[in-house]
């Protein structure tokens, strides 16, 4: 999901309940989100919230609206794809900075607080939620159902009799979806455990790339599919073996999905975790996936990091335009970059029958440009309508350029959990899916903003109003 390459998850997990807390817990408990111990004593002192791992990070418009909800494809209850982790500001528009927190506030003694793995949910009314009424929900529609087909196979019975409903509605306009999520759905703030509300949201997005089927003088870069050894072999070999030793290469003989143009456009790809390869062969073009398969098994080392330590930028400056524009100026020593990170991506190649749909993500349904985002699963579950209140990439500009931008644009939108990631932990923390068109990776990489956080959770009764 910056330059921090995802993971693999570990599983799946979806659960439901009713509207009071009691209710919750048990089923939160199942999903391994609760702490623990709950409830807490009350003399214990909640420990310290994860560290927040991204590198990720001018005003260009949010993406167009996804088009009606359509079927889910039958790939939806395939393997997950990876996780991908968004990329920094560039170095000549450093992201807009991050003010410090003010001091948590303590939730009132009467309200309705939840301990997850991660931090906490305090019960609040919709009231709460900025720009609840601004944001046209219907958008958000599809990504919500396509959810609730995986939600729906994995039999969860609270949120399967939701998404029952939710594809019984006729003929969904805007008022009925959100007439609808207001009757069924419940708000609720997410914290860290120290009771901080903000936290931090960046960006990803499914680059498109050049490619060809056959090593040519142009296209002499590989993408790799699995070696057949990788499951007996681990950890396989790091990625500075994988470009010297004979064994490696060997083991990777045949094993080329596609050639690419130059090192960076493979980068680019292990970065997102997934990307689409466009082949231009015999006056006809083809556009395919490349979908996540494996990695293998190498501690990753940020390359946007080892270059601050070279002081080719600072923390602030790492991004993907930065690192390419280094690789640029830098040609010699691109092979030493690549090699300061040991972690290697391998990749499966799939159809693309309709290239509106997006890649699959965590939860192994069609990603939503401008509606899914990547949590910390241990924080919310996969499938999970949130609210997020943050703000749009914003140019920034030395002072002593003495140009004065405007405030950046409001942000607040109805989201779906459909994605995790390495570097995408704590319990308010989002990476933004911004799709594949044109500009996605421009805002991709420049997005690092202050974010707020509720989840709306399945609610029985007048409590969910």
């Amino acid at each position: 999901m910056g330059a921090s390459l995802h993971g693999v998850w570990r599983r799946v997990c979806v659960c439901v309940c009713g509207w009071g807390a009691a209710g919750i817990l048990g089923m939160l408990a199942a999903c391994g989100l609760l702490s623990p111990a709950w409830p807490p004593p009350a003399s214990s002192t909640p420990p310290a919230p994860p560290p927040v791992a991204a590198e990720a990070a001018t005003a260009v418009p949010v993406p167009p609206e996804p088009a009606a909800a359509a079927a889910v494809p039958a790939a939806a209850s395939a393997p997950v794809a990876p996780p991908v982790a968004a990329p920094t500001a560039p170095p000549a528009i450093p992201p807009t900075p991050t003010p410090a927190p003010a001091a948590a506030p303590t939730p009132p003694a009467d309200a309705e607080v939840l301990t997850t793995a991660r931090g906490r949910w305090v019960a609040v009314d919709w009231s709460a939620l900025p720009g609840w009424d601004g944001d046209a929900v219907i958008h958000a529609w599809p990504a919500l159902l396509r959810s609730c087909e995986r939600i729906a196979s994995e039999a969860v019975a609270t949120w399967a009799g939701l998404c029952d409903a939710a594809r019984a509605l006729a003929a969904p306009d805007e008022a009925r979806v959100r007439a609808f999520l207001r009757e069924r759905l419940r708000p609720w703030r997410v914290e860290a455990q120290d009771g901080q509300q903000e936290g931090l949201v960046t960006g990803y997005f499914e680059p498109v790339v050049e490619a060809s089927r056959k090593r040519t003088a142009r296209f002499a870069v590989p993408l790799h599919a699995p070696p057949a050894d990788l499951a007996t072999r681990v950890p396989w070999y790091a990625r500075a073996q994988i470009d010297t030793l004979p064994a490696a290469r060997a083991a990777l003989h045949g094993r080329e999905i596609a050639w690419v143009q130059n090192p960076l456009d493979a980068l680019l790809l292990q970065i997102q975790g997934s990307g689409r390869l466009r082949f231009r062969e015999g006056g006809s073009q083809q556009i395919v996936r490349l979908a996540y398969a494996a990695h293998n098994h190498q501690p990753y080392q940020s390359i946007g990091r080892w270059l601050v330590e070279q002081k080719a930028f600072t923390l602030e400056q790492a991004s993907w335009p930065a690192i390419r524009d280094w690789a640029r100026a830098n040609p010699t020593r691109v092979k030493e970059m690549l090699q300061a990170n040991p972690r290697y991506i391998f990749f499966r190649e799939e159809p693309l029958p309709d290239p509106t749909v997006g890649p699959l993500g965590a939860q192994g349904v069609p990603l939503t440009p401008g509606r899914s985002i990547a949590v910390d699963k241990d924080s919310i579950p996969y499938g999970t309508p949130v609210w997020i209140a943050t703000t749009e990439p914003v140019a920034w500009v030395p002072p002593a350029a003495g140009v004065v931008l405007p405030p950046p644009r409001l942000l607040q939108r109805l989201v779906v959990a459909q994605d995790t990631g390495s570097a995408i932990t704590g319990a308010v923390r989002a990476d933004y899916f911004w799709g594949w068109s044109q500009g996605a990776d421009l805002m991709a990489g420049r997005m690092k903003q202050p974010l707020r956080m509720w989840v709306l959770w399945p609610a029985l009764g007048p409590r969910g109003r």
